[in-house]
């Protein structure tokens, strides 16, 4: 499987400057079905964040509000109701244009919030590639 994210490296270096800047608070609300987690993102107008790197394909649904996000055809201003599949290794950057909730979903049936960002979650570059490397995934930047 080959795998190709764009302005990977240009996201790393955004969120590096973002760090040094004062940090926002977003609310979180955690969701959990038979085979289902859902993870509910607040996101105020105007706030510019990073996503993490996904191990696995994810779902994600934007239900509310207006936001400038980074897919796989370059920076899109979407708007609710907006889904999209991202592949595994994707690292979004977005800004919020409205106040919006976005929401993450991974197939698992555990519910210890640890152990799923774990299982689901590169912390890393390194350790996504490491991850690439021990399932045999060609990923190009």
């Amino acid at each position: 499987m080959e795998l190709i994210v764009g302005n990977r490296q240009a996201v790393f270096d955004i969120e590096r400057l973002m760090r040094q800047a004062p940090q926002v608070e977003l609310k979180v609300k955690h969701y959990f079905s038979k085979g289902v987690y859902a993870r509910e993102l607040h996101i105020p107008a105007g706030v510019i964040l990073t996503g993490e790197i996904h191990k696995f394909e994810n779902l994600n649904i934007l239900s509310q509000g207006k936001i400038e996000v980074l897919t796989e055809k370059g920076m899109q201003e979407v708007a609710a109701p907006f889904t999209v599949v991202s592949p595994s290794g994707t690292k979004r950057i977005a800004r919020a244009i409205t106040d919006c909730i976005w929401t993450t979903i991974h197939g698992t049936d555990e519910n210890d919030l640890n152990i799923i960002e774990k299982t689901f979650i590169a912390k890393s570059e390194q350790e996504w590639l490491e991850f690439c490397n021990a399932n045999q995934l060609e990923f190009k930047l």
